[in-house]
């Protein structure tokens, strides 16, 4: 992911925690899932008109991350709130479109289960962290641009790691959306990355703002190397197969990028199995109430009626 070289460390006296460097593995690239976010791709959607269509729209020649230049990490390290940022741009940029803009990953680790406090809100864990990429201030080469990800992963010989949904009557964390989608390494399983199929064009992530995530199917791939990074190569082997899918933000209609020229969608990786949503104590009182609403109406009307016949049974005539 990064093309800078060498990284330079310089912790002086206060070395990061054990969570924060577990936070570091999982983005360079990915760590120990072997996944790499490749490039940065951008349709033309002006004549889109469905979003989960193959073609996309009129692709832009895409932005290879090996060719961005990024910050250098320490001046980004966090150990308050466990977190650091990526942030780059391309080395060569002849049409000046990051000319006030850039792209960020923002690494976390948690010390403990919850949620954060902006949608998507996905529930986390002391194993896990959360990977948040923004685009922000790039001009788009076309009006109505949709931006996306290619992101590679690797895994054992023979099988790509497998795509899976779940859906939930349940979005109080995330409004109006019903779905997280899960790829998972292994049957066990034995990692696996997590996101809800929404991104953000403002900073606000509130509803309106929220944007359709599409992932394409896997796809194995002959044409990627294995990721430099002396983890994963430990890890995996020499002798490992590569998938790609893509990601893709946004829609042909609705909220874009070309709003407020902001982007922003977050995911978590992790080993073992990812974290179960239980429903939440709202939805579970509104389900209570929606099934017991009629059994008390029910009721109500039972008594009434039993009451109505009881006045009635215990009426005398004078004569």
């Amino acid at each position: 992911m990064c093309g800078c070289g060498e990284p330079h460390w310089g912790w002086g006296p206060h070395a990061p925690s054990s969570l924060l460097l577990l936070s570091l593995l999982c983005t360079a690239p990915l760590g120990l899932l072997g996944g790499e976010t490749r490039q940065l791709l951008e349709f033309d959607g002006t004549n889109m008109l469905d979003v989960a269509a193959e073609p996309l729209g009129k692709p832009y020649p895409p932005y290879s991350l090996a060719e961005f230049s990024w910050n250098n990490i320490t001046d980004s390290l966090d150990p308050a709130s466990l977190s650091a940022t990526f942030q780059g741009h391309p080395v060569n940029d002849p049409s000046g479109a990051f000319a006030n803009g850039s792209l960020a990953f923002k690494v976390q680790a948690f010390s403990s289960s919850g949620r954060p406090a902006q949608p998507p809100r996905l529930l986390h864990t002391a194993d896990t962290c959360q990977l948040e990429v923004a685009l922000v201030g790039a001009s788009p080469r076309g009006n109505h641009s949709v931006f996306g990800l290619e992101v590679v992963t690797v895994g054992h010989r023979p099988d790509c790691p497998s795509m899976r949904e779940q859906h939930s009557i349940d979005d109080e964390y995330a409004p109006a959306v019903f779905q997280v989608d899960q790829l998972l390494w292994g049957s066990l399983p034995s990692g696996f990355m997590q996101w809800r199929p929404v991104a953000f064009s403002q900073k606000q992530r509130s509803r309106e703002s929220a944007l359709p995530c599409q992932a394409s199917p896997l796809r194995a791939s002959l044409v990627y190397s294995l990721p430099q990074s002396p983890i994963v190569q430990a890890f995996f082997g020499l002798q490992s197969n590569f998938c790609s899918f893509n990601l893709t933000f946004g829609a042909p209609t609705g909220p874009g990028y070309w709003d407020q020229h902001y982007l922003s969608w977050s995911m978590l990786l992790g080993m073992g199995s990812p974290p179960v949503d239980a429903l939440s104590p709202l939805i579970l009182g509104i389900v209570a109430v929606a099934l017991g609403a009629p059994g008390l109406l029910l009721l109500g009307g039972g008594l009434i009626l039993l009451l109505r016949h009881k006045q009635h049974s215990e009426y005398q005539s004078i004569n």
